[in-house]
C-alpha cells in the first residue's frame, strides 16, 4: 500500500473541527449544542452584497486576473484609504480567502527549514500552512495573566537564528482577542530592521475593536515598505466568510511579482465571491457600529460571566470577537470531547475549541479553551449557564 507523505503525516487536525463528529452525535441524541468552537458570526451577511450576487448577469462565469478583478482592487484602494493605509491596485493580490494568502506570503518569502516567529496561542491554521510551505514554526509564549500581551523582545531576540526569516502577528488576535498597540508594534518592527526580516501581519479583525480603542496597522509603521506583508479578508467584516475572498498586500515590488506567479499557478480568485466583496465595500457605516455594538454586548457576557464561575479567569479583550478562558479543568481536550460525549445541562451542551490546538509548545493550554462569542446574548447565556454547570460537575475538576 502507498505511503502518506510526510506533509500529510505532520498537517495537524484542526482543534475547531476535530470534535464536530461528537457534536453531531449528541445533536441525534436530541441535545442542542451551543457552538462557541468557531469563528463563524451568526450576522446578516450585508444585503448589498448579495444583490450583487442576485444580479448578476453575464453570460459566462469567467476567469478574472490573477490578481483579482482590477475593479475590485480599485475600489478596495479607497476603502483602505478610509482606515488610513494607502496602497495600490498594483499593489495587491486577491485570494482565495486570508488563508491561500498567508500560503503565498509564506512560498514567497521562505524556503524549506526557514523559521518563523508567532506569539503563542495563535491561530491554529498557522501551523498547517507553515507545513504545507515547509517552514518550522518558532513560538513564544505569550501569558493569559496579562491578557496575551505581546511578549517581551528579549524572548525574540533569544529565538532568532539564521534561519529566522518572518515574524507573523495577527492584530486583533485570534484566538485571544488581545489588540496590539503601536507601541509594541514600533518594537517589533526595530527587531525586525535589526535582523532584516519580513512581518507578516494578519488584520482580519480590524473593524472589531472595542472600549475606544483603535487598530493600527504595520503598514502605518514607517520604514518598513519593504518589509511589511498586509494580510486581510472579507470573512469577519462582512460576516461572509463562504465567500472565500482575501488579500495579499505589500509595496515590496519583488515579493508581489513572486507571489503572482504562485497566483497565476492558482489561476483565479472566485468569481462571485469577488463580485459580492467589492459590493460589499459600500455597506452603510450603520451596519459596523451595529455589529460591534452588539460583539460588545456579547464579549462583556462572556468575560463577566466565566470570571464569576469558582476557579475561572478570562481577560477582557480589546478586539476581534474571541476569549481564551483558564478553567478549572485537568484536560481541555478531554473537557470539550466530555461535554459533547456525556453532558448536558436541560438537553443542552456546548461546544468549546480546546486551546491546546492553538500552542506549538506541547503541553501549554491544557487548561484554557477558546470561546467564540458568536451567539445572541439570550444564547450565550444560556450556554454560560450550561458551562458553569459542567465545571461542577466534570469529573477532572481541579
Amino acid at each position: 500500500m502507498p505511503k502518506i507523505s510526510k506533509k500529510g503525516m505532520l498537517m495537524p487536525e484542526s482543534p475547531i473541527r476535530k470534535l464536530v463528529p461528537y457534536a453531531d452525535a449528541a445533536k441525534s441524541r436530541g441535545i442542542k449544542v451551543h457552538h462557541l468552537n468557531i469563528g463563524q458570526p451568526d450576522i446578516a451577511t450585508p444585503q448589498v452584497a448579495m444583490n450583487a450576487i442576485h444580479n448578476f448577469n453575464e453570460k459566462v462565469v469567467a476567469y478574472s486576473h490573477s490578481a483579482g478583478i482590477l475593479s475590485y482592487r480599485k475600489k478596495l484602494v479607497g476603502y483602505y484609504k478610509s482606515v488610513d493605509i494607502e496602497v495600490t491596485p498594483d499593489e495587491m493580490i486577491v485570494c482565495a480567502g486570508a488563508s491561500e494568502a498567508i500560503l503565498f506570503a509564506l512560498q514567497s518569502c521562505m524556503d524549506e527549514g526557514d523559521e518563523i516567529i508567532i506569539p503563542e496561542p495563535f491561530y491554529a491554521n498557522y501551523n498547517g500552512f507553515a507545513i504545507n510551505a515547509g517552514v518550522k514554526v518558532v513560538p513564544i509564549k505569550s501569558e493569559i495573566e496579562n491578557g496575551f500581551a505581546l511578549p517581551p523582545i528579549a524572548d525574540f531576540e533569544k529565538a532568532i537564528t539564521s534561519k529566522t526569516k518572518a515574524i507573523l502577528l495577527c492584530n486583533p488576535n485570534n484566538p485571544t482577542g488581545y489588540l496590539y498597540s503601536k507601541e509594541e508594534l514600533s518594537l517589533v518592527k526595530d527587531i525586525v530592521l535589526k535582523h532584516d526580516l519580513y512581518l507578516i501581519s494578519d488584520e482580519v479583525y480590524r473593524e472589531f475593536t472595542y472600549d475606544g480603542y483603535q487598530h493600527f496597522s504595520v503598514m502605518n509603521l514607517s520604514g518598513l515598505d519593504q518589509n511589511v506583508i498586509l494580510i486581510d479578508s472579507v470573512s469577519k467584516r462582512y460576516s461572509a466568510c463562504g465567500f472565500r475572498i482575501g488579500v495579499m498586500i505589500s509595496k515590496n515590488k519583488e515579493v508581489m511579482a513572486t507571489a503572482m506567479k504562485f497566483a497565476q499557478a492558482r489561476l483565479s480568485p472566485p468569481t462571485f465571491g469577488q463580485i459580492a466583496s467589492e459590493a460589499a465595500i459600500d455597506t452603510p457605516d450603520v451596519y459596523f457600529k451595529e455589529v460591534l455594538a452588539e460583539y460588545k454586548s456579547r464579549r462583556d457576557v462572556v468575560v463577566a460571566r466565566i470570571n464569576k464561575m469558582d476557579g475561572a479567569f478570562c481577560p477582557n479583550p480589546k478586539g476581534a470577537f474571541y476569549v481564551v478562558a483558564k478553567l478549572p479543568i485537568d484536560d481541555a481536550d478531554k473537557f470539550c470531547r466530555w461535554l459533547l460525549e456525556d453532558y448536558n445541562y436541560n438537553g443542552e451542551t456546548v461546544m468549546l475549541a480546546p486551546a491546546t490546538g492553538f500552542y506549538a509548545t506541547k503541553g501549554l493550554g491544557k487548561n484554557e479553551v477558546r470561546i467564540s462569542y458568536v451567539l445572541n446574548v439570550n444564547d450565550l447565556n444560556s450556554a454560560m449557564d450550561v458551562l458553569e454547570h459542567a465545571i461542577k460537575d466534570y469529573p477532572g475538576k481541579k
